[in-house]
């Protein structure tokens, strides 16, 4: 995910604890969804459904953190 902010995802990880909450969260929903789908945990489509646009607004989220910081850095 992202591997053009690969190094920036490696740092924030380990010193933006907000960033770590939502990046676990994205994981976790991740996770989820894979086991739904391989009938490892109960779920139907509809709930698949909305972890997936969970997941995606928090990608979204993400994404948006990492360009914010990553522009900021190079005005510097």
């Amino acid at each position: 995910m992202f591997h053009e902010f690969r190094d920036l995802i490696t740092e924030l990880k380990s010193s933006d604890r907000y960033f770590q909450n939502l990046f676990e969260k994205h994981n976790v929903l991740d996770q989820k969804i894979k086991n739904i789908e391989a009938h490892l945990l109960p779920g139907t489509s509809e709930e698949i459904d909305v972890l997936k646009k969970k997941k995606l607004a928090i990608k979204d989220e993400l994404y948006a953190l990492l360009q914010k910081i990553s522009l900021s850095r190079a005005k510097h």
